[in-house]
């Protein structure tokens, strides 16, 4: 019965489907089925499962459709190697309280001068000289509010001590590329939405 609107849809590119009310209750549907043990039924995402939300309009591998679907279909693995052993307790404090001050959250601005240079020698590889992240490799922009897992000094002190092993699974072979293509058209919409550009 939906080969028909399925096939219709075939014809259309995410970010056109994303407009189209039929894909995108689909698609809602589909993710509530699929995506929301992980994500919440409204792409809210779980920091305690390290999933991120997918309607806030910040993206860690990029937010166009086809990247969309690339994690939907091909998965995703994020790793933050852990730092622990290289910088010793206070090392991973100030580089913590660095990185919190990048986005202009509370931070001690001492232990922040202090952890600047170990930012400048090691993360920057990764998430760029200005702390703004890479979405080729799905390193998250530090300047923002957003955070995976949290972003409080005692969490951002765990993520660079022992780093993070992030998975999102490909769902190639259980949805397809059509059940695929509408999911990606709903969270699109989500993402582009005037309330996702507030946040």
């Amino acid at each position: 019965k939906l080969d028909p609107l399925l096939a219709r849809f075939r014809q259309s590119t995410v970010e056109q489907l994303a407009a189209d009310p039929a894909a995108t209750r689909m698609g809602h549907r589909l993710f509530i089925d699929n995506c929301a043990a992980c994500h919440g039924r409204e792409g809210h995402g779980n920091p305690l499962l390290g999933a991120p939300n997918l309607v806030d309009g910040d993206w860690l591998y990029g937010g166009t459709g086809e990247t969309i679907m690339a994690s939907i279909l091909d998965g995703r693995h994020g790793t933050m190697p852990p730092f622990g052993a290289a910088f010793g307790d206070a090392g991973v404090e100030d580089l913590a309280n660095y990185v919190l001050s990048l986005s202009g959250a509370p931070h001690d601005a001492a232990k922040a001068a202090a952890g600047q240079p170990k930012f400048a020698t090691i993360c920057i590889a990764c998430h760029g000289v200005d702390g703004k992240g890479n979405q080729a490799l799905g390193a998250p922009n530090l300047t923002d509010h957003i955070w995976l897992y949290g972003g409080d000094l005692a969490t951002v002190e765990k993520d660079v001590r022992d780093g993070r092993s992030g998975q999102m699974p490909a769902w190639r072979e259980r949805l397809g590329e059509d059940n695929a293509r509408v999911i990606a058209a709903w969270v699109y919409a989500q993402a582009n939405s005037k309330e996702a550009a507030t946040h």
